[in-house]
């Protein structure tokens, strides 16, 4: 079922779906985000809260989509909670390989971290073609929609100057956010010399917060 367009043709616009269907509306020259909006099952949510627990664990690799079950289930720790383990493994393989499949991809280069620390302060956009972001705990990436953001800020122009000084929004409203479990197909400069990636950035956490994020690249 859609959700909502946010739209404006000439410029980019912002795709959300509650099915993970509307996620191959990325594919239209006018998007450059599509946003899957879903909840997460309780032996995921009850799993990853203990994960986060861990003071230093990430993965990193490149998978063949044939064998992401088997590479996932092994890299997650046990923590005594098989059944979050699993769930948590086979959500992972689920996205992994609509991803796969969405960009006829034969592997594909997961990155799955604990964030103790703001990651990405500013905003700004990715040179890849597109990466899908997910985020299992904690708070999720924040973007800005096409109508409230001044490009000409973005980068060494504005190197320095903080994001609410810079002038790259003008309304801290305008600031777009993600909920934990939804999944998002950002389109990045590298799409065919694309002209409006999307401009996002990584939220601020207190001392105190940690996130659990995944990220798939294109790796053939």
């Amino acid at each position: 079922m859609l959700m909502a367009i946010e739209s404006d043709v000439e410029l980019a616009s912002t795709y959300y779906d509650y099915h993970m269907s509307g996620l191959a509306e990325i594919y239209q020259q006018s998007v450059n985000l599509c946003v899957w909006q879903r909840d997460l099952s309780d032996d995921v949510i009850r799993y990853t809260a203990q994960l986060i627990k861990t003071k230093h664990w990430s993965m990193r690799t490149v998978v063949d989509i044939t064998s992401i079950h088997n590479e996932i289930y092994a890299a997650l720790p046990s923590l005594a909670d098989e059944n979050g383990r699993l769930a948590l493994t086979e959500d992972i393989t689920s996205v992994a390989t609509l991803f796969a499949d969405l960009f006829e991809l034969e592997n594909v280069g997961i990155r799955l971290s604990i964030l103790d620390n703001t990651m990405c302060p500013r905003f700004h956009t990715d040179n890849l073609p597109c990466r899908l972001v997910t985020t299992y705990s904690g708070q999720g990436t924040e973007w800005l929609p096409e109508y409230a953001v001044d490009r000409s800020k973005l980068g060494h122009v504005s190197s320095g100057i903080a994001d609410h000084e810079s002038g790259i929004y003008l309304n801290k409203s305008d600031i777009q956010q993600l909920s934990a479990g939804e999944v998002a197909l950002m389109k990045g400069a590298g799409w065919d010399d694309y002209k409006r990636p999307i401009v996002h950035r990584s939220p601020e956490i207190a001392s105190d917060e940690k996130r659990l994020i995944l990220t798939l690249d294109f790796a053939n």
